[in-house]
């Protein structure tokens, strides 16, 4: 008579406990990203947890949860699902009315970059992936997000509070919503300061999962008055190529690392033109971003290629990675955000000393 054998839950942790986060570098059980578990007639079925709906790593993790459990003897088969629980960065945000868990700037040291463009995006690939996103068009000088975005104004306003406007899943603020298209804002540094700290206050954003800000160009105003008003989390710096725009970029890094602001990475925008013939054109350089990145000793998350359909997306509020998200630049915008969004989290459960994941929401 052949014995059947009993699968307990203590035997699918302990298989469990093998399977080790990749960008965590530790296992699955210590880090409760394990949930739900039971056990039915020797079938597994649990939920795991993400750090970020945008794991890039997710297949990796869902094939070596498998193969562990189903090494348990007994295991029948094996039935996975996944959920998000994205970490808190642990910085302090007492005066913002709902917790943000995460802010990451988007900068770069000059304009025509392609800086706000990234932000949209990757605020868009977020959102698509189940994150609650909020876009702050901190470009207070040269507003484009809603243009970007496809909106033109606010919805209608709360007992004395303004509403985020939404579109693509993404919450929005913009002083373009506020002010005639044609108007310029010959504002001093005061009157900056007070615009982004009132953006963040006197905004009803809600709880997110990440807030992205698009800063104008440069190493002014608009940065310092960001990292006073709200403690972030870490800063991107989007480059070209070409010497002089990586000479700016420099500049706007090394102005994050002189206000304590972590530095994600860099990424290098307009990397080459590929021609109808498959070769590719290296219309302002090669390899610069790269460069920047190592002599910084900072990581490198991407290069983004030119495409007309990029322009085309910001002119007509429709963002390329909804647009054609199978392009070769959507690809790769995508990739980046999945790679910042992993850095991210990375960082918010090292700033807190690696506490478990809390309760799902």
């Amino acid at each position: 008579m052949i014995e059947k054998i009993s699968v307990t839950e203590e035997s699918v942790l302990a298989a469990l406990s093998t399977v080790q986060e990749p960008e965590l570098g530790r296992d699955l059980v210590s880090l409760n990203m394990i949930r739900d578990l039971h056990i039915s007639a020797n079938q597994v079925f649990f939920t795991i947890v993400l750090t970020t709906p945008a794991c890039p790593l997710r297949n990796q993790i869902e094939k070596e949860a498998q193969q562990a459990v189903l090494s348990v003897p007994g295991v029948t088969s094996v039935e996975i699902k996944f959920d998000s629980s994205v970490p808190n960065d642990g910085r302090p945000r007492g005066f913002i009315d709902l917790p943000i868990r995460n802010v990451i700037a988007i900068a770069s040291g000059k304009g025509g970059v392609g800086k706000s463009t990234v932000a949209v995006n990757i605020a868009v690939v977020l959102a698509q992936s189940g994150a609650r996103v909020g876009l702050l068009d901190a470009d207070i000088y040269g507003p484009n997000i809603p243009t970007m975005m496809g909106v033109n104004r606010l919805p209608p306003s709360d007992v004395g509070k303004l509403n985020p406007a939404v579109a693509h899943g993404v919450k929005l603020m913009s002083i373009g919503f506020l002010v005639r298209p044609e108007q310029p804002l010959i504002w001093r540094g005061p009157m900056l300061h007070s615009a982004i700290r009132q953006f963040l206050t006197d905004v009803t954003w809600g709880e997110l999962d990440y807030l992205v800000v698009d800063l104008p160009p440069g190493t002014g105003d608009a940065t310092l008055s960001l990292a006073q008003s709200i403690p972030l989390s870490g800063g991107v710096i989007v480059t070209l190529p070409q010497q002089v725009s990586l000479d700016d970029a420099r500049r706007g890094l090394e102005t994050f690392r002189s206000l304590d602001v972590p530095i994600f990475g860099v990424v290098e925008n307009m990397s080459f033109l590929e021609l109808p013939d498959g070769t590719r054109m290296d219309i302002f350089g090669t390899g610069g971003g790269e460069r920047l990145a190592r002599e910084a000793g900072v990581p490198f998350i991407g290069s983004i290629p030119l495409d007309p359909a990029v322009r085309v997306g910001g002119d007509t509020g429709v963002p390329v990675v909804i647009s054609n998200p199978s392009s070769p630049v959507a690809r790769a915008l995508i990739a980046i955000t999945q790679d910042l969004a992993a850095r991210v989290s990375l960082a918010a459960v090292n700033q807190n000393n690696f506490v478990p994941l809390g309760n799902v929401e």
